[in-house]
């Protein structure tokens, strides 16, 4: 069956499209056998050739040269056979054209969707597989619309759609349509209409990903970011660390009089930000965890990975944070649990005068942290 438009159609889309037409071919070919066996109630095995170089479409049914025939539809007698192939002997494979000429209208129909369907499946891998290297990222977007508490984005230069749920939203942050916004790509999804990215400003990499923007040393790998962890919208503590003993890792993330740690209070909506030098000395890195609160004193046990602090009494709603955020945020970001006493509580709990020197020097051990808001 000729059909000089059908192989010219596949030409026209090769070139607009930029994908080889052979891409197509053999779904079409499959697709196309299916088609005339469910059309033409055919028990033969068949297949359906499509030749671009002849612009014809043919249909062969198969069946194999046998001594006596049990089954005319898979199995033709040797001198059957030898009427379409003189050559034949028993065991061959005979092959005979059977496209019928009502065929030209299904073809059609079938290619339309057969070429439909693979369009949409080599736009969703070349979009994924250009997108994909932007997971683990920040990228700038767009809001493109708002429904039921979804805020969906928009990415110039890509044909991929943006979903940030209720959950990665900063609380109280309003969007609008046409906003620019810095999103946290974490995954991509493949659904029905396209794929997805599924992007946060709450996840604490969002965060990371801030400050390895704005901190030249961190992006470098100079000063690493050893843990973040966050209370959307309230408070972030992030514990850091220089390679480098010449260089000041808490210098470096706050910037010339904060300009550095201010732009991410800025992007994070006044979000307070605890930046913690990280100690490999737990009784120090504790003690700086409790940041803004200053401690008298941190008592351990391994065993239990647990931790008593003391600190002034006029410091324990300091050091505990409102509804217990402060003591809650340090405990994961040191991995211990931390219970924390104030001076005069713990007296009476023990009877004995704390010595105000159980850590040593505690001005140094409060060098390394810092308390940043915009207030």
């Amino acid at each position: 069956m000729v059909n000089k438009d059908f192989f010219l159609a596949l030409d026209a889309l090769e070139q607009e499209k930029g994908i080889e037409k052979e891409y197509f071919i053999e779904a079409l070919q499959t697709a196309l056998t299916n088609a005339y066996k469910r059309n033409f109630d055919s028990a033969k095995p068949v297949e359906v050739v499509l030749k671009p170089e002849r612009y014809t479409i043919e249909i062969y049914a198969y069946q194999t040269v046998v001594a006596e025939v049990t089954n005319p539809d898979t199995e033709i007698s040797l001198q059957d056979a030898k009427l379409i192939k003189k050559t034949a002997k028993i065991g061959d494979k005979i092959k005979e054209e059977v496209t019928p000429k009502e065929f030209g209208r299904i073809a059609a129909g079938t290619a339309k969707q057969v070429i439909t369907q693979r369009l949409r499946e080599k736009e969703k891998s070349s979009a994924y597989g250009e997108f994909d290297s932007k997971v683990d990222t920040l990228i700038t977007g767009i809001v493109n619309r708002l429904d039921a508490g979804v805020v969906y984005v928009e990415f110039p230069g890509n044909n991929i759609e943006g979903v940030m749920n209720a959950y990665d939203q900063i609380p109280n942050e309003k969007y609008n349509v046409g906003d620019r916004i810095k999103v946290y790509v974490k995954k991509l999804r493949e659904t029905n209409y396209g794929v997805q990215a599924i992007v946060s400003r709450s996840a604490p990499e969002f965060v990371k990903k801030l400050f390895e923007m704005e901190v030249p040393e961190i992006a470098d790998g100079v000063v690493e970011i050893v843990n973040v962890v966050r209370e959307v919208g309230y408070r972030t503590k992030i514990a850091i660390h220089s390679k480098d003993p010449n260089i000041d890792a808490l210098g470096s993330c706050v910037g010339a009089k904060g300009v550095r740690v201010n732009s991410i209070v800025y992007e994070l909506g006044g979000e307070k930000i605890d930046i913690i030098v990280w100690s490999s000395d737990p009784f120090e890195y504790i003690a700086r965890a409790l940041s803004p609160a200053k401690v008298i004193s941190v008592e351990i046990d391994e065993i239990t990975k647990s931790s008593r602090v003391i600190v002034p009494d006029d410091k324990l709603s300091l050091a505990i944070g409102k509804s217990g955020q402060n003591v809650r945020l340090a405990a994961r970001l040191t991995g211990w649990k931390i219970d924390v006493k104030s001076e005069s509580k713990a007296r009476e709990e023990t009877n004995i005068q704390l010595s105000h020197t159980d850590v040593d020097d505690i001005s140094d051990i409060f060098s390394g942290t810092e308390d940043i808001n915009l207030d």
